[in-house]
């Protein structure tokens, strides 16, 4: 219970600092057109970096848990119509 708290104020708190800081991030972007490329921005793109992490991990395991659930449907259907196919050729 303690872990799905703090994991879901830390996702909160990611959502929330994650829209201000890419605001900022592109703001940083506009301001200093050439400077991006030689690292004037880095810093805000590091503070994102721990978001975006978390971010992919939650969907990796969405994703894992969908693909699961549709590799048991294909399964079940494969048997199925092996059954089928067996009582149709007896």
């Amino acid at each position: 219970m303690v872990t799905l708290l703090s994991s879901m104020s830390k996702r909160s708190w990611c959502s929330f600092m994650a829209i201000n800081i890419i605001e900022e991030f592109q703001k940083c972007h506009i301001d200093h057109p050439i400077g991006k490329f030689f690292g004037e921005c880095t810093d805000l793109k590091i503070k994102l970096d721990p978001c975006f992490k978390e971010e992919k991990a939650l969907k990796r395991k969405a994703n894992f848990e969908q693909s699961k659930k549709l590799k048991e449907r294909l399964q079940a259907f494969r048997k199925e119509t092996a059954e089928e196919n067996n009582l149709v050729q007896s």
